[in-house]
């Protein structure tokens, strides 16, 4: 008769010593995105190095004032009284 230690210790995942092809494929996928992750992290840094400072139109101050003042209502619409 069967009890429950030897129910619940019985290998129902089939033989995991043949074919065990599962170990090197993880292996490979693992290394594989870590090297496409190297390739896009240098790539991304040279896009970004070769960068402008500023951009055309960019202010170089922040307007001074109340920020308050600066902000306008989009509901406040002249046409409507």
């Amino acid at each position: 008769m069967l009890t429950a230690a030897q129910v619940l210790a019985q290998n129902n995942f089939g033989d995991t010593r043949s074919g065990g092809l599962a170990g090197p494929m993880g292996l490979f996928i693992i290394v594989l995105l870590a090297i496409a992750t190297v390739f896009l992290i240098r790539n991304m840094n040279s896009r970004l190095r070769r960068l402008p400072g500023r951009f055309p139109g960019q202010q170089a101050d922040p307007p001074q004032g109340d920020p308050a003042e600066s902000v306008q209502d989009p509901t406040d619409r002249a046409d409507r009284a």
